[in-house]
C-alpha cells in the first residue's frame, strides 16, 4: 500500500515508535486518530458502542501489527485499513447484524460532542452522520459498504481502496457503482443538500414545541407538530416504524403515552447526529427525581417532524447527558 508523497512527519515519528516498542508512545502517536476512527467504525457499524469496541480492536491490532508499518502509507491510512478490516471480521462474525423488514434494530445515536474536533473532518461527519444516511449505509453488503465509505465518504481513490480491501480497481468500481444505486434509493433527494451544524430557528422551535407538549401532557399539540406523512420508529424495539402520523399516534395512545405514571415529563434540547434531539426525562409515582427515559432525533421539514426516531436512553452515559433532572 503506497502513497504518492514523500514519507510525513507522522509516519516518521510513528516508525521511530515502532523501533522503540514503547506502548505509551504508540498511544500517544495514534490516539489523535481516535475519533475519525470511531466515526468510521460507525458509519459501518450504525451503533456506537459497537463503533467503541471496534476503535479498541483497531488501536490493539495496530500495536500488534505495528512492525508491519514500513512507512510506505500514511499512519492514518494505515489505521483505517486495520480498523476497515476489524469491522469487516465483525460483521462476519455478527449474523444477528442482519436487517429485518428494513428495520436497523441496533442503530444507536452518535453524540456530538465525540465527533472529530479537526474543522476539516468535522465537516466530512456532518455530511455523512445523520440517521439516514447511516440507516442507508447499513442496506450495503458489507464489502461494498467498506467501498462505499472509502470512496464516496472519505475520497480515496480507486486504487488505495483496492488496495486496503485486497480488491482489484475492476471490483472496487463495480461495487462503488452497485452501492450508489442503493444508495440513491434509500436517500431523499433533498439529502443532497445537507444542512449545517447549528440548529436552525426552525429546529429549534419544533423541538422545544415537542418538549412542552409532552410536560403538559398535551398529545394533540404533540400531534399538530407531525407531518401527515411522518416516518417514525422506536428503537430497538422491533415493529414499531409507522409511515403516518395517525398511525404513530394511534400507536402511542395503544401504548399508554401519557397515562398515570407516564405522565411526569421534563426535557432538554439536545443535538445527535448533527440533528435536533429531545432528551426526555420521566418521573414515576414512586421515584422523587426524573430520570433519563428516551432521546427523540427528529429532521423538521417546513416547521413539522418529517422523521422522528425514538431511542431508549437508560443507562448511557455515552450520550453525555445528565440521568436526572
Amino acid at each position: 500500500m503506497t502513497d504518492a508523497r514523500p514519507l510525513d512527519t507522522d509516519a516518521a515519528t510513528f516508525l521511530e515508535v515502532v523501533r522503540s516498542g514503547d506502548p505509551a508512545r504508540f498511544a500517544l502517536v495514534t490516539e489523535r486518530h481516535r475519533r475519525e476512527l470511531q466515526v468510521h467504525c460507525y458509519r459501518m457499524l450504525a451503533n456506537y458502542e459497537d463503533a467503541q469496541d471496534l476503535t479498541q480492536e483497531t488501536f490493539l491490532r495496530a500495536w500488534h501489527k505495528r512492525e508491519s508499518f514500513k512507512g510506505h502509507a500514511a499512519l492514518r491510512t494505515w489505521l483505517y485499513r486495520i480498523a476497515t478490516n476489524a469491522c469487516l471480521d465483525f460483521l462476519e462474525k455478527r449474523k444477528d447484524r442482519t436487517l429485518q423488514d428494513s428495520e436497523v434494530l441496533y442503530l444507536q445515536p452518535y453524540p456530538d460532542q465525540m465527533l472529530p474536533e479537526d474543522p476539516q473532518e468535522s465537516v466530512v461527519a456532518r455530511e455523512t452522520i445523520e440517521l439516514a444516511f447511516i440507516v442507508a449505509v447499513q442496506h450495503l453488503p458489507p464489502r461494498q459498504r467498506a467501498v462505499f465509505v472509502l470512496r464516496d465518504v472519505l475520497g480515496w481513490p480507486a486504487s488505495k481502496t483496492a488496495d486496503v480491501l485486497e480488491l482489484t480497481v475492476a471490483s472496487v468500481t463495480s461495487a462503488l457503482q452497485r452501492a450508489r444505486v442503493t444508495m440513491r434509493g434509500r436517500l431523499p433527494g433533498r439529502r443532497l443538500d445537507w444542512r449545517g451544524a447549528e440548529l436552525s430557528k426552525d429546529e429549534r422551535g419544533v423541538v422545544k414545541a415537542y418538549i412542552e407538549a409532552h410536560e403538559r401532557n398535551d398529545l394533540d399539540g404533540l400531534a399538530a407538530l407531525l407531518r401527515e406523512d411522518l416516518h417514525f420508529v422506536m428503537l430497538p424495539e422491533a415493529g414499531t416504524t409507522t409511515t403516518t402520523a395517525k398511525d404513530a399516534v394511534d400507536g402511542w395512545v395503544s401504548g399508554g403515552l401519557f397515562r398515570r405514571g407516564h405522565d411526569d415529563w421534563r426535557g432538554i434540547t439536545t443535538t445527535v447526529n448533527r440533528m435536533p434531539a429531545a432528551a426526555l426525562y420521566l418521573r414515576t409515582p414512586e421515584d422523587p427525581e426524573h430520570r433519563l427515559f428516551a432521546i427523540a432525533v427528529l429532521r423538521v421539514a417546513d416547521g413539522k417532524i418529517a422523521e422522528l426516531t425514538g431511542f431508549d436512553a437508560a443507562d448511557k452515559p455515552w450520550l453525555g447527558l445528565p440521568p436526572t433532572l
